[in-house]
């Protein structure tokens, strides 16, 4: 997909979020960078305008819907189309989450409505506009834990990092993705699923083995896919994921 588009990027003012932005702007896109925090949104947005990105701060709270509307209601103003969503913003759990014996309901609770209902959510409001588009592309961003199949394979590499509320929350947004890419099937928008890897990010407490750079290839990629490209898939850098 060529760019001089319009993309939204939800929870962009740091992290794997902020260097999508960077890497989409740098494609031609004006970035509409969503934040939760406006003055933290405002900076980012600063900070990529001064990198030759043309970079919009645009408030948004996944879990309000008073800030979804209002962004919503500005996009469809000044731009009247939205070429690309990525579904970015998303919590952990911190000590509140783990095992299903000890999970906390609440931690479970509040992860589900940050990283599932609230991409629902962005994503219900925005579809209209992403019709607009002559080639909508929807990116939610998700992660390896949220794969049903790696997370039963005693061989595999994060197999001992069972967080339900976390792991639970990014397999509904996996299902989302299914779900919505065949509904939109008969269309021009393309839904699909990106695992950035271990990045080194607030969520982890830079904990990951992967550069912001290297865990924003697959969203961007997936943002980028031209006509010919997959819709309904789960993927990481390397490729395809089992669901």
């Amino acid at each position: 997909m060529a760019g001089s588009g319009i993309a939204l990027v939800t929870g962009g003012n740091k992290g794997i979020g902020f260097e999508i932005c960077r890497q989409l702007g740098r494609a031609g896109f004006v970035i509409l960078l969503g934040a939760r925090n406006p003055d933290l949104g405002a900076e980012a947005a600063a900070r990529l305008r001064r990198e030759a990105v043309d970079a919009r701060p645009l408030a948004l709270d996944v879990t309000s819907a008073v800030t979804i509307s209002a962004a919503t209601a500005a996009i469809e103003s000044e731009f009247q189309r939205l070429d690309v969503l990525v579904n970015n913003a998303g919590i952990t759990g911190r000590s509140g989450d783990g095992p299903p014996s000890i999970a906390g309901t609440d931690t479970v609770r509040r992860l589900m409505e940050t990283n599932f209902i609230g991409p629902l959510a962005v994503t219900q409001a925005m579809l209209p506009l992403l019709r607009k588009s002559a080639a909508g592309r929807i990116v939610n961003v998700s992660s390896g834990l949220g794969s049903l199949t790696l997370n039963g394979d005693p061989d595999w590499e994060f197999a001992g990092v069972k967080l339900l509320g976390y792991n639970a929350s990014k397999a509904a947004l996996n299902m989302l993705t299914v779900q919505l890419a065949w509904e939109l099937r008969d269309t021009t928008i393309k839904v699909n699923a990106a695992d950035p890897g271990f990045t080194a990010t607030d969520l982890n407490q830079h904990r990951g083995t992967q550069t912001v750079e290297e865990g924003a290839r697959a969203p961007v990629r997936l943002a980028l896919l031209g006509r010919d490209g997959p819709s309904g898939g789960y993927f990481d850098a390397a490729g395809r994921l089992p669901w």
